[in-house]
């Protein structure tokens, strides 16, 4: 596997579907319909792919405090990881329907776990349909792997970090994946409240992407997070959404540009609005990122 890229195209992705070293994991998901992700899969998916479900095995159960897709505990990850026929020198590629919005969830937690060979497909499963390629039906049963954890903590942003110093989150540089109306609370069709954190800023996850929901080349994005964070590609920051989902693309994409990886805010807003003690945020909010706006 490339190592100088976190995204990986139909081509090459073609060219590993007899790899034993390569898993394919198709992570489609509807939140409105949550069986239909699996039902798609088992209809037709790339050859060799297993199916990994954003709410049974990319999340752990939600509590009474959690957002709407919490963080899955590390050993549990591990085995579920396992099933999947992933292990530690698994090459791993992810995709959904076609922007990765929430493929990138997967690719995060491996991340997270230390598993360093994970990449996007480009395009999702509709590029791979409208190229023409081969697809399979049915389930798919991996010979179970053995997956070490080795979770890195540092890159966990969590609620009680934020609400015990909120005048503290502008210089966090935490940013929300969500469309600019729900960051604004003109509407919300998710959660049952509106509006954002106060002291974040707004980038909406589709910013890195083209119309037909492929990437933007690798200099767009270098631009577009030039804009966003400066030149120090180094330096701090945080994303967050509405579940910690769409939030992990930001982190891919800001990776892809040479950038830090961010925090994630895991909870993410489904999780601020637990307490009605929260503070919340209506309208553009403290500043925003129109140079960033005028690359999209």
């Amino acid at each position: 596997m490339a190592d100088d890229s976190n995204l990986v195209s139909a081509d090459e992705l073609q060219m590993h579907l007899d790899d034993p070293s390569y898993r394919i994991v198709d992570c489609r998901f509807e939140l409105a319909d949550p069986g239909a992700g699996r039902r798609m899969y088992l209809e037709s998916h790339i050859p060799g792919a297993v199916y990994a479900d954003l709410d049974e095995d990319l999340a752990s159960p939600i509590s009474p405090d959690s957002g709407r897709h919490p963080l899955p505990d590390a050993d549990a990850f591990a085995i579920t990881l396992g099933g999947l026929g992933i292990g530690n020198t698994t090459n791993v590629i992810v995709y959904d329907a076609a922007n990765g919005g929430l493929a990138a969830r997967a690719w995060w937690l491996l991340r997270w776990l230390g598993h360093r060979q994970v990449q996007l497909l480009d395009g999702g499963f509709s590029q791979w349909i409208a190229t023409g390629r081969p697809v399979a039906v049915g389930d798919e049963i991996p010979a179970v792997a053995c997956f070490i954890a080795r979770p890195r903590h540092d890159c966990v942003l969590t609620t009680a970090e934020l609400s015990s110093n909120l005048d503290a989150i502008p210089q966090l540089r935490l940013i929300d994946a969500r469309d600019a109306a729900r960051f604004r609370g003109d509407v919300e069709p998710i959660d049952p409240v509106a509006g954002h954190i106060p002291g974040s800023t707004n980038l909406p996850f589709p910013v890195s992407l083209n119309s037909d929901g492929t990437w933007k080349p690798k200099a767009d994005l270098e631009a577009l997070w030039g804009a966003v964070l400066g030149e120090d590609r180094q330096a701090t920051w945080a994303v967050m959404c509405g579940s910690g989902v769409t939030a992990c693309h930001l982190a891919l994409s800001a990776a892809e540009a040479g950038y830090r990886e961010p925090r994630l805010y895991v909870g993410s807003w489904s999780e601020w609005i637990r307490d009605p003690e929260r503070p919340i945020g209506l309208g553009d909010g403290s500043a925003g990122h129109p140079a960033a706006a005028d690359l999209a």
